[in-house]
């Protein structure tokens, strides 16, 4: 089984922009995250800073679902909910 990579950043001018944004990342969650190699840090230190970048990129939250309208018989209503989260 062979695994491909898929984690490559396409613009090498962006290296620098990512490498930004995780060390501010880390220092949101109190991490102590260095450049270079950082094989000490424990899997749920590793794991908070990955999460508080998804956090801060995808700030919008939507969920979408199917429910039986209440003013007609038989028909179904979609409904959309749209929350933005700010700290």
């Amino acid at each position: 089984m062979s695994s491909k990579k898929n984690n490559t950043i396409n613009i090498p001018e962006a290296r620098a922009a990512m490498d930004k944004f995780k060390m501010e990342a880390a220092s949101e969650v109190g991490v102590n995250l260095k450049e270079g190699y950082n094989g000490d840090l424990s899997s749920r230190e590793a794991g908070s800073v990955g999460g508080q970048m998804v956090k801060n990129v995808c700030t919008a939250r939507s969920t979408k679902y199917a429910r039986a309208d209440r003013t007609a018989a038989g028909h179904i209503m979609e409904v959309r909910y749209i929350a933005n989260i700010t700290i």
